[in-house]
């Protein structure tokens, strides 16, 4: 027992001097045992990334430090010899376009730009001003003016017509004007597009106008097309104008000289034509689209009394009513329904103030109980739509109204009722030009559709009135 006891206590004797003199590594912490662990790897890997993106970053780290007292290199400036500028490049090219719109006047216009009113009443009291810009200024007309930031009014300009435009110079106190003289071009071209949802929002982005649109709805296509319910997104137009260009600039588009429209399979076409020296549109064939007469000399009146027997309101008894009425406010306009030549202007009986007129081949109309005559004068020769007098209650009449007959070869007919004339077909000579005129614009709308609608069914030509003898045919 005592000598186990001793070797155990030798053993142990021997373990402590052995581990007391074993060579231990100084450390830092707990558990290092020389090899570095996951998490000591992990955050060396971040400082060695933080320290590579600073030398990225922060400017001029990789630079070697510019040691203090060292100045930088001279630098020395050359005055260098330029082309001289124009004045208003010198002062800033300060141009400012303006489109007058409804309402506006020269006067308010300048008044919004900050003119001084000493300056407005100097510009408004040029000759080229008052006499050629006030009198035809309009919505849509492009003014400029050349005025800095916090200067004064240096120039003014605006187009006389599409070939010369005014320029006003303001210098020491004084106005001068120079006229510029632009060459300008006319082109004859087709505009042709699909009325897909709107034939309006169409024909305005292939360039036609409101105003081009409004001849296509009411002038030439109103009587064959129904706009509401006969046309669809693929059905197509082309219309032939006239464009002004100035400089490469679009500054002005003629009338309708020509126009197809094509509803589904079906063509139809109107031509521009001067008859008399008045403008018309007509078939291919020669006939008017205008009809000769119009219904109804007041638009949108309401219908008061029509045509026959009827108890007098006024006279208190049967009477014969040889026309209509047409009840509207006093003042409200007449017009002419039929071109025509003025037969009487004046005072007679029961129908107070009235205004005849011959349209020629046995036809007539009057218009009663007028509150005051236009500007005609009798064997004048007016136009269908000419304002002759303004509805009121002269004569017999209780109220204000229009009475209007309408006759033939001196008797009165029902204007709502009957069957109103053709109007006359070009003939001879007429004839003849029309037709070289037309064929040449039929022939451009063609070029322009085939290069278009290449693979599309070819339409068909509308047919004739049926007083006609042209027969349906196909467009070769």
């Amino acid at each position: 027992m005592t000598d186990t006891a001793s070797a155990r206590r030798a053993r142990l004797d021997a373990l402590r001097e052995e581990t007391l003199h074993r060579p231990v590594t100084a450390h830092e912490g707990n558990g290092f045992n020389g090899r570095w662990s996951r998490r000591q790897w992990a955050h060396a890997s971040l400082f060695a990334t933080a320290a590579m993106l600073a030398a990225a970053i922060v400017p001029g780290f990789d630079r070697p430090v510019v040691t203090r007292g060292h100045a930088p290199a001279p630098r020395h400036s050359m005055a260098l010899a330029l082309p001289p500028l124009r004045l208003a490049q010198a002062q800033g090219d300060s141009w400012q376009m303006v489109q007058v719109k409804r309402g506006q006047t020269l006067a308010s216009i300048m008044k919004d730009l900050g003119i001084p009113q000493s300056t407005q009443q100097q510009l408004l009291a040029q000759s080229a001003v008052k006499n050629q810009l006030l009198r035809s200024m309009k919505p849509g007309t492009q003014l400029a003016f050349d005025l800095p930031v916090g200067g004064e009014l240096r120039a003014f300009r605006f187009d006389q017509d599409d070939a010369h435009r005014v320029e006003l110079t303001f210098a020491d106190g004084e106005v001068k004007q120079n006229v510029i003289v632009s060459p300008t071009e006319v082109r004859t071209v087709v505009l042709s597009g699909k009325v897909g949802k709107s034939l309006y929002a169409s024909a305005r982005k292939v360039g036609l106008t409101s105003a081009h649109v409004n001849t296509l709805t009411d002038d030439m296509f109103k009587y064959d097309i129904d706009f509401n319910d006969d046309v669809g997104a693929d059905d197509r137009f082309s219309v032939v104008v006239e464009q002004t260009w100035r400089d490469g600039e679009l500054v002005a588009t003629g009338p309708v000289l020509a126009a197809t429209f094509t509803t589904g399979p079906t063509l139809h076409s109107a031509f521009r034509f001067d008859r008399n020296g008045k403008p018309e549109y007509f078939t291919a064939d020669g006939r008017s689209l205008k009809r000769s007469f119009i219904r109804m000399p007041i638009p949108y009146a309401r219908l008061t009394s029509g045509f026959g027997n009827r108890f007098h309101p006024v006279l208190g008894r049967m009477r014969m009513h040889k026309g209509v009425d047409y009840a509207a406010g006093t003042g409200t306009p007449i017009m002419a329904a039929g071109d025509a030549r003025v037969a009487f202007v004046g005072w007679k009986g029961g129908y107070g103030r009235v205004v005849e007129l011959d349209h020629g081949r046995g036809y007539s109309t009057l218009y009663g109980h007028m509150s005051a005559f236009g500007k005609e004068r009798v064997g004048q020769r007016i136009s269908q739509g000419t304002v002759i007098g303004y509805v009121g209650a002269s004569g017999l009449a209780t109220g204000p109204h229009l009475h209007y007959e309408f006759k033939v070869n001196g008797a009165q007919r029902n204007p709502l009722s009957i069957t109103m004339p053709p109007p006359e077909p070009l003939s001879g000579a007429t004839f003849v030009a029309f037709r070289a005129q037309t064929r040449t614009a039929l022939a451009r709308i063609r070029e322009v559709e085939n290069i278009i609608y290449a693979g599309d069914d070819e339409p068909q030509v509308a047919k004739a009135p049926a007083k006609t003898d042209a027969k349906t045919r196909r467009r070769s």
